[in-house]
């Protein structure tokens, strides 16, 4: 299988998966377990994310990563927007392990100021967008600034949003291939 497990203890990283809980867009939890993944070589970009962070002070907090190609589906069924969701029969990132969404957190372990909540399907939640706080603005200058420095290419319709610049090259992966299921 070519996708790594990450967790608090292996990777040093928060991670609170907002598909697994009630608080997203949905309303609804769209996995049944917590578990987190990323392709192989998301992980080794990701580490090396991590890392850059925690020179700076900062932590990185996980709200998705690896997205069974049935959760794509549930959110492309709610909410069928090309601009925020990935139509599933083309693929998503996330159902290929190449992506993670995400932010950075302080000392303390609080999420910096970004101006919009993850998973906002306004033009708020752009990278450049001008209607945020100046602090915001520079919190995710801050965030794409480490994670394009790490090897990462960013969604510009979302803030928190990084995938591998080729992850296309890599397959679809259903909840039934995985070690430990997601979905119920």
């Amino acid at each position: 299988m070519s996708l790594v497990e990450i967790t608090p203890a292996t990777h040093n990283v928060d991670i609170s998966l907002a598909y697994a809980s009630y608080d997203n867009f949905t309303g609804a939890p769209i996995y049944t377990t917590a578990v987190c993944y990323l392709h192989v070589e998301a992980e080794k970009l990701f580490t090396r994310a991590r890392d850059l962070a925690a020179v700076h002070g900062f932590r990185l907090k996980i709200f998705d990563a690896f997205r069974p190609t049935e959760a794509q589906w549930a959110l492309w069924n709610h909410t069928p927007d090309p601009n925020y969701i990935a139509d599933p029969r083309r693929g998503s990132p996330h159902s290929r392990g190449a992506a993670v969404d995400l932010t950075l957190l302080d000392r303390n372990r609080q999420e910096l100021e970004m101006g919009t909540p993850f998973d906002d399907f306004s033009t708020a939640a752009h990278h450049g967008s001008m209607v945020v706080s100046a602090t915001a603005q520079k919190n995710r200058a801050l965030l794409l600034g480490l994670m394009t420095a790490a090897g990462w290419d960013f969604f510009r319709n979302e803030w928190w949003h990084y995938q591998l610049f080729d992850s296309r090259q890599y397959p679809t992966i259903s909840d039934s291939a995985l070690p430990k299921p997601m979905m119920a």
